[in-house]
């Protein structure tokens, strides 16, 4: 009896010490990335790396941000898999980011990664402001299609323009960081100012004004190529307009938060991010990919688009991001959903 005792004891033993070798370890992720894309995501990456499970925090790229600037002092992210460069930019200035070169870092462009080597964060993939433009809508209104961001300020629009708000949306942000960089401060809040007689509201969401759009709330939504994409694909009655000025935009990203007690697991998250087989599913949604090996072409858009983007200085927008909000919800905020 007592030598059964000891075998099973030991057996027990066994099993026990093999489940913590095989244990799952659990990252918290922190994004902005679009509902539609995380199961997606998860699913490719979990399938590759069973041993590790994603769970997702989710909300847009201002409000995630101010998440883990609060948390600063006792982070809980591991990982951000989708944000906003320009955000990333602000969380590095504050020594958050754990620097890493993941395995496909030789083939990430060079303006879309962390300049720094290694670098504290690197690129997936670009977004650009994009014009919803509801024709039916539109003709039911006796309006004009636009074609630039002058347009835009066109008496006729007047309370028929919705856009995110810069505060909380990365889109509305680069909106308005683009607008000031491509025009001048004085000219840009200048074309704010007259823009703003237009916006019907500024919503929470980059998404958010497409949709609208597309549902005909709104005869226009000032978003970007995502939701435009998507929804056209089902079948909503959209024109993607790209004003002719140029198209502000962003680098969605990947880091690995310093001090994470799995450091290992955000590496192998940080290593999938950068790699062709994340860019292919990347490539289902954005016309512009970090890693340059894996090409992105979609019938939605021209063949031209990457040479639409604006020269986008992410540094001078991470710096002044606190001055430019501040000034821009001191002039607009009162139209904020």
């Amino acid at each position: 009896m007592l030598k059964f005792t000891r075998s099973v004891m030991a057996a027990a033993i066994g099993l026990s010490f093999s489940a913590s070798l095989w244990a799952a370890t659990d990252l918290t992720v922190y994004t902005a990335l679009e509902n539609e894309q995380l199961k997606t995501y998860k699913q490719a990456f979990e399938a590759k790396h069973p041993d590790i499970n994603l769970n997702w925090v989710r909300d847009s790229t201002g409000i995630i941000t101010a998440k883990l600037l609060a948390e600063k002092d006792r982070p809980v992210a591991d990982v951000i898999w989708g944000l906003a460069a320009s955000s990333l930019a602000v969380l590095d200035n504050q020594k958050l980011l754990q620097t890493y070169a993941p395995e496909d870092l030789e083939h990430i462009g060079d303006n879309y990664r962390d300049a720094a080597n290694p670098p504290a964060w690197v690129g997936m993939d670009v977004w650009a402001a994009t014009v919803c433009f509801n024709p039916i809508e539109a003709k039911k209104l006796n309006l004009e299609k636009p074609l630039s961001w002058e347009d835009l300020t066109k008496p006729e629009y007047k309370n028929r323009i919705v856009m995110p708000s810069p505060a909380s949306s990365g889109t509305g942000f680069l909106d308005v960081s683009a607008w000031l960089q491509t025009f001048g401060e004085e000219q840009g809040w200048n074309y704010m100012d007259r823009l703003h007689a237009n916006i019907g509201q500024y919503v929470h969401s980059g998404s958010k004004p497409c949709k609208m759009a597309a549902a005909g709330e709104y005869p226009i939504g000032i978003s970007f190529e995502f939701p435009a994409i998507q929804l056209k694909r089902q079948g909503a009655p959209l024109e993607i307009i790209l004003p002719k000025e140029g198209l502000g935009w962003e680098v969605e990203a990947t880091a690995i938060m310093k001090g994470t007690p799995h450091l290992e697991a955000a590496q192998k998250l940080a290593d999938f991010s950068a790699s062709e087989q994340a860019m292919q599913l990347y490539a289902a949604n954005f016309a512009v990919l970090a890693n340059t090996k894996v090409p992105a072409p979609h019938t939605e858009l021209p063949a031209d688009y990457a040479q639409r983007l604006i020269k986008n200085d992410f540094i001078w927008a991470a710096e002044n991001r606190d001055r430019i909000l501040s000034e821009w919800r001191k002039r607009y905020d009162g139209k904020t959903q």
